[in-house]
């Protein structure tokens, strides 16, 4: 070896310097555009702690005119409960009957042709990118006030929400049992009732139950738009200034969410 062979080791001190300066210079440009960013926000939002105190004492006064509730309008609240708890339950299952074609046809490994497939996706994208109280406004005016809007609000929804998790599913399934199928002489009607439903079929009621307890909140607030249940009594409690009234229906809801979220929970686990 010649000593024009012979070069120095690289320091790697240095290097490793240079990368925790560099990476450390990245971390605190990182944080400081992340702080402009919510700085800004708030700003936009108007937050402001000052105006949070100086109402904290009207809090405590709306607080204490609704303590405590008003336990004799319970008997009289039981059909707006049975009526938020269908307009959830015929939302959700419509809605999941309306997403079986929707996401069969936005599947790319189901449909090859482009067009058929971007026409479904875009019709899933719609529906889910328009919110379910716009849907409910739009359907108040068109049907009237009731239930009803709710329940056609929440099909849609339901129905743009099931569609694009279905394609996902679906798209990540084992293509290979299905493609054995279609080589033994199998038609698309059976491929997908005896390959794909049965594979989809646990974690699709499991995203049902998931949207079914959504679909309940959901239900709720558009009752604040008019489309019955729950909500809308407990909008009329407020409009009305009936504190008392408002603060046990916010108790039975409370009590319908936390029974629906639990029974949904307990199904999922053994469906897991």
């Amino acid at each position: 070896m010649t000593r024009t062979d012979i070069r120095p080791a690289p320091d790697s001190g240095n290097i490793m310097v240079s990368r925790f300066s560099s990476g450390t210079f990245l971390g605190w440009g990182g944080a400081a555009i992340l702080l402009f960013i919510l700085a800004q926000a708030a700003h936009n939002t108007q937050v402001s702690p000052t105006n949070l105190i100086t109402g904290a004492g009207r809090i405590v006064d709306i607080v204490g005119r609704a303590v405590p509730p008003d336990w004799s309008q319970l008997p009289s609240e039981w059909g707006p409960t049975r009526e938020t708890i269908d307009i959830a339950l015929i939302g959700t299952a419509l809605g999941a009957i309306l997403a079986c074609p929707l996401a069969l046809l936005s599947a790319r490994t189901l449909v090859p042709n482009p067009v058929i497939r971007m026409l479904a996706r875009s019709i899933v994208a719609l529906l889910r990118a328009v919110p379910d109280l716009v849907w409910a406004l739009i359907f108040v005016t068109a049907v009237g006030l009731g239930p009803f809007p709710g329940v056609l609000s929440l099909i849609l929804h339901t129905a743009g929400m099931l569609g694009r998790l279905g394609a996902e599913m679906i798209e990540d399934m084992d293509v290979m049992p299905l493609e054995a199928m279609e080589l033994a002489g199998a038609n698309r009607l059976q491929i997908f009732i005896h390959g794909i439903l049965p594979t989809l079929m646990p974690s699709m009621f499991g995203l049902i139950l998931y949207r079914l307890d959504e679909n309940l909140r959901c239900s709720l607030v558009l009752g604040f738009v008019g489309a019955g249940g729950l909500g809308f009594q407990l909008f009329t409690a407020i409009s009305l200034f009936q504190y008392r009234t408002a603060s046990l229906l916010l108790l039975m809801i409370l009590a319908i969410v936390l029974i629906v979220e639990t029974s949904s929970s307990a199904i999922r686990k053994r469906l897991m």
